[in-house]
């Protein structure tokens, strides 16, 4: 297949260097791996001055609309965030709510948190699946929690987590290839 499947994975961290970007690469790297993807990265830490400053979408600065169409143009979104009192970031969810309520419609997500401990993943069912849901999206059955315990200094340390993130792959690149193979479908209808 010539044709890339464009993933956008948005990390919610504010600060670098960060674990939840550590997850988010390993993530995107065995993707790279299994599928030919075309990859863009969004560090709120990044943008987070100029998200902030917008109420609306209209207000958004050139490229942090760029960064929204492509969440809302993705074949795969990876959707991760360390937990701040017990759920995602204030601006995580600020730049979803900035996208269209229907863009994600039948998207795969697939989730991932990081934490101080692993008494904070439920975050992944209790917090980041309800947001999807609101958008509609196929929230991928398995999330990929990481605690602090599981990197040494923002390199991942622990083979559990290597192999959680593997089956995460696995199981998304299905989901990602009938995603594909709809949209070209409704489109040459």
């Amino acid at each position: 297949m010539s044709q890339k499947y464009k993933v956008v994975a948005v990390s919610g961290s504010l600060q670098r260097p960060s674990r939840t970007l550590a997850l988010v690469q390993s993530l995107l790297t065995a993707l790279e791996a299994a599928l030919p993807v075309e990859i863009r990265v969004i560090e709120l830490g990044e943008i987070a001055g100029r998200l902030s400053g917008a109420l609306t979408r209209a207000q958004v600065p050139a490229d942090i609309e760029e960064h929204i169409r492509a969440i809302e143009t993705a074949d795969l979104v990876i959707a991760a965030s360390p937990v701040y009192r017990a759920s995602y970031t204030g601006l995580f969810k600020h730049l979803f709510d900035l996208v269209h309520h229907e863009a994600l419609i039948d998207v795969p997500v697939l989730l991932a948190a990081t934490g101080g401990s692993d008494r904070h993943a439920l975050v992944i069912d209790h917090q980041l699946r309800p947001l999807f849901s609101f958008f509609q999206a196929r929230t991928l059955p398995i999330g990929v929690y990481a605690s602090e315990h599981d990197f040494d200094r923002y390199e991942i340390a622990n083979e559990a987590l290597r192999a959680r993130i593997a089956l995460a792959v696995e199981r998304a690149a299905p989901q990602l290839r009938v995603r594909a193979e709809n949209v070209t479908a409704a489109l040459a209808a």
